[in-house]
């Protein structure tokens, strides 16, 4: 159940905006992993100025969340307080330069990758095999395949809670595994990717092998929310997220409409019908018995936002 509503309604906190907000807006629909409740305001801005705009208008405060492409998210079933953003069209521009490409935060990863195959610049197809946007990416220095966001990028711009426009550099962003330090409560809304000059026909065989093994090896057509779990460190363990999962039993466990998936078992997937609780509750089982078995515990890389709409039953 969503909270009772604000003495004034979001809406008439909002300045004029050329986007598009909507009250009590389903989430489920926008995430890979179908599930979730609504969001109290759902604000679509137009381009950067009307997000600059925006979050310099917004109380001190309210709850701001971006959501992006939601491939890495759960919505959890009661939903999320405050305003939820979802950078669109406005954001998409991918320009290609010499040794570069400079792509909005709404671009998608793929996509950014096949700009610069098509450029014949090298270093981005790593890209083709992340489920995401560019926004998104930098804000976890999202990785696959031998590269990550920290390996290729020059600078990234954000709009701060206070509606100032930022440019920041790599080292800025502190990068580390799957994480990068933003000012608190921004939102990307552009980066600049550093490439090479390539062979056309070997960027795009590279291309080819990454597709090909994501379709091997990961359950990319179902509704699923990419690795799970991050992998430890080298010095916990030498053993990646997946393998410890596989050790301890849990590939193909089931929890209501969730499922480990049999193909890869970092992966959680909906097999029709599970909730929000479904899937964090399968995932936190899954953490339980690999610290019961291996002593490691494991930190969830999807993330998990929202109210809950209950209390997961524990597995038997």
């Amino acid at each position: 159940m969503m909270a009772a509503r604000r003495p004034a309604p979001l809406l008439d906190l909002l300045p004029r905006l050329r986007g598009r907000a909507q009250e009590a807006a389903p989430l489920a629909p926008a995430t890979w992993f179908r599930v979730g409740g609504p969001a109290e305001l759902l604000v679509r801005p137009a381009d950067t100025e009307d997000l600059r705009e925006l979050l310099a208008a917004l109380p001190e405060g309210l709850p701001v969340t971006v959501i992006g492409a939601a491939s890495n998210l759960i919505v959890r079933d009661g939903g999320l307080h405050g305003v939820v953003l979802r950078l669109g069209r406005g954001f998409g521009e991918i320009e290609v330069e010499r040794d570069g490409v400079i792509c909005g935060a709404a671009s998608l990863d793929a996509t950014v990758a096949e700009h610069a195959a098509a450029a014949g610049l090298a270093g981005l197809e790593f890209l083709c095999g992340i489920p995401g946007t560019i926004g998104g990416a930098v804000a976890m220095n999202a990785g696959a395949y031998g590269g990550d966001m920290a390996g290729c990028l020059d600078w990234a711009e954000v709009a701060t809670r206070s509606g100032e426009l930022r440019r920041l550099s790599a080292s800025d962003l502190n990068f580390a595994y799957r994480h990068a330090t933003l000012p608190p409560e921004s939102v990307v809304v552009r980066a600049r990717l550093h490439a090479r000059p390539g062979e056309p026909s070997m960027i795009a065989a590279r291309m080819g092998e990454i597709r090909a093994a994501r379709e091997a090896t990961q359950p990319v057509r179902a509704r699923t929310g990419g690795s799970t779990f991050r992998n430890p460190s080298p010095g916990r363990s030498s053993l990646k997220a997946w393998e410890l999962i596989e050790a301890a039993g849990c590939r193909g466990l089931v929890r209501g409409g969730a499922q480990v998936s049999e193909k890869h078992c970092n992966f959680l997937i909906n097999t029709g019908d599970a909730t929000a609780a479904d899937i964090e509750g399968l995932g936190e089982e899954v953490r339980r018995r690999v610290h019961a078995a291996s002593g490691i515990a494991l930190e969830w890389e999807i993330r998990r936002i929202g109210i809950p709409g209950g209390r997961p039953e524990a597995i038997a």
